[in-house]
């Protein structure tokens, strides 16, 4: 799954987001291709996208949309990924989140490739699933 076709590795990660997650792909997790499957890397993104809303949210929060998601290239088993997250929106009941995922690739050490680039969108529920008001009260941004 893969838009571009030359590989475009750098040697920093993102210093102004939040690292959430760090995940190694295994070979249960490939497709036909020998590629890790894409719906795999979106279920990361969606655990990842979590952990930033989730201090905002007192009680339960929930996926409403993945606003975009592009595959940049592609990811292989035994890339070591880093999920870096961070908030672009809040509103009444909902949090909207910035998702970058970049690969170490196995044998390349201190060089990373972003992978897939992801924008997700919580919404605070009660207990009976209905939309409810993130407090405000102590909202701290996260660092």
């Amino acid at each position: 799954m893969s838009t571009e076709t030359s590989p475009r590795p750098q040697t920093t990660l993102p210093l102004d987001r939040e690292l959430v997650l760090k995940v190694i792909p295994m070979p249960a997790d490939c497709n036909a291709n020998g590629d890790i499957f894409g719906g795999w890397v979106m279920a990361q993104v969606d655990l990842a996208g979590a952990v930033v809303p989730a201090r905002y949210c007192r009680d339960r929060m929930v996926t409403v949309a993945v606003n975009q998601f592009i595959f940049k290239q592609p990811v292989r088993v035994g890339d070591i990924l880093s999920f870096f997250a961070h908030v672009t929106r809040i509103g009444n009941t909902s949090i909207t989140v910035q998702v970058e995922v970049f690969a170490e690739r196995f044998g390349t050490q201190g060089q990373y490739a972003k992978v897939t680039e992801a924008s997700l969108t919580y919404v605070a529920v009660d207990h009976e699933g209905r939309p409810q008001q993130i407090p405000r009260d102590g909202l701290q941004q996260p660092t």
